[in-house]
């Protein structure tokens, strides 16, 4: 699920041109109760504690949220207890990309209603080989369907689990089609050149990277940040670096969060995240997971360990 992503050259500080304002957003895991039903209470609970690490705000309903494990009306439930327990709407940018249209214009109705800063949606992924045109149909008809002025979009380009990529063509003829929505992208393809790509053909878009060690080059070739799985454990470091692009304290802080994401590319993502969180909080039931995951192994507490670790005493 994490994608391995490739070393691009470093630039010196001096031929970078850095947006002032990088950002990280976090994907936020989705807790669960014993029973498999979603926790509001520790969703809420871990969702203000990230945002308390620093995170510029949250993605909840991605991918690390298991979101495609989760109904419109769970999804709408845990919107509204996040919003209603004080968390600004515009630091929001939650999923709303469905298989099925129905659901995805309802989800993304309901999250412009809430106020959001925008959605982070998916192309319709369950037929493969579509051609682009349907691809513009399908998202025409969540903004006609959503008929708000408030409405704006991230594309979410993450083809090797929906199979059906973001490519620059499709882009360009969504933001043809619709000035003004297409605002931004998340590319969790791990292929640095994709992403530079995207930032080159349309500096408009706030474009961010999935993965932390991605940053520097991000950022440099005038991209938003970075939406990242591991900043549900990391997200202090992870500002931290952003913060740092620059100056003499870069290079040690990126060794240390690239060290941290390296240890959950070797896992099984989902359950690990989770399994760190429940570290973090002291509280097991954060590492519950919903089929078909299952919950990470007594064997790999060492590795959890060390992520933790690395977290919490890192940079301050």
């Amino acid at each position: 699920m994490f994608s391995s992503t490739s070393n691009p050259p470093r630039l010196s500080p001096e031929d970078r041109a850095y947006d002032p304002h990088p950002q990280a957003f976090v994907p936020a895991i989705t807790p669960f109760k014993p029973d498999l039903s979603v926790d509001a209470e520790r969703f809420i609970a871990n969702s203000k504690a990230l945002l308390d690490d620093g995170a510029d705000g949250l993605a909840p309903f991605g991918t690390t949220s298991e979101a495609n494990s989760l109904s419109v009306g769970e999804r709408i439930k845990l919107l509204d207890a996040l919003i209603d327990s004080g968390v600004a709407a515009d630091r929001l940018i939650p999923g709303t990309g469905c298989a099925a249209l129905p659901d995805s214009i309802a989800l993304t109705k309901h999250a412009v209603s809430r106020g959001v800063l925008g959605t982070l949606t998916l192309s319709p992924f369950y037929y493969k080989g579509v051609p682009e045109d349907g691809l513009v149909d399908s998202f025409t008809a969540i903004i006609d369907a959503v008929g708000d002025s408030r409405l704006k979009i991230y594309l979410y380009h993450i083809p090797q689990m929906t199979g059906v990529p973001v490519t620059l063509t499709l882009i360009e003829k969504l933001m043809a089609k619709h000035p003004g929505v297409f605002v931004g992208l998340k590319d969790s393809s791990g292929n640095w050149e994709n992403t530079h790509s995207v930032i080159k053909a349309f500096p408009e878009l706030d474009t961010y990277s999935a993965s932390e060690a991605l940053i520097p080059q991000n950022v440099a070739a005038g991209g938003a940040g970075c939406i990242s799985a591991s900043a549900n454990v990391n997200a202090r470091n992870i500002v931290a670096l952003m913060r740092a692009l620059g100056t003499n304290e870069e290079a040690g802080i990126a060794a240390g969060v690239t060290e941290v994401r390296k240890i959950f590319e070797g896992l099984p993502l989902i359950p690990a995240i989770k399994a760190a969180a429940a570290r973090r909080h002291s509280d097991p039931a954060y590492a519950i997971v919903r089929p078909p995951f299952v919950k990470l192994s007594d064997e790999h507490a060492a590795q959890i360990e060390r992520a933790t670790a690395l977290a919490t005493g890192g940079a301050r």
